[in-house]
């Protein structure tokens, strides 16, 4: 034991926004998602056991190399929503957009990852049949993550 705490993971992420109901049409037009909850200045996109909390009052310029990402079930039906919404794609190996306030997002589908989701959240978000490459498989193992 190292007398550190271990990293297990990402609870959430706050973006800065300068108009929450644009900032939540910008995204529910691109992402299927069920909204947590909402107090004043703030509202919590839920991605099961995790959630994307949207704050409004976004100061700082775009952003350049500070990013984050997001996974999702299907990265080419997420390129055509960005595309149809008109955000920015920027040049990457794979989908990174700006959003409408400056923050860059990269997507990556959950295939193609380690990230995993437990068999629970997978059944509560709908999802349990998806797989994963065996790219990722091997990953997972390697890590012993999997079997």
């Amino acid at each position: 034991m190292s007398g550190r705490p271990r990293l297990v993971g990402i609870n959430h992420v706050a973006l800065e926004v300068d108009d929450l109901d644009e900032a939540l049409e910008f995204y529910g037009s691109v992402f299927d998602f069920e909204l947590r909850g909402r107090v004043p200045g703030m509202a919590f996109l839920d991605m099961g056991d995790q959630f994307l909390a949207l704050s409004e009052g976004r100061a700082q310029q775009p952003d350049v190399e500070r990013h984050f990402g997001l996974v999702v079930d299907d990265l080419e039906l997420a390129r055509a929503a960005l595309e149809r919404a008109g955000a920015e794609l920027l040049p990457s190996r794979g989908l990174d957009f700006r959003d409408p306030w400056g923050n860059h997002v990269q997507v990556v589908e959950y295939g193609e990852i380690q990230f995993s989701k437990t068999p629970g959240v997978m059944r509560g978000l709908g999802m349990s049949s998806l797989g994963k490459t065996p790219e990722a498989e091997a990953e997972l193992r390697d890590k012993g993550l999997a079997d």
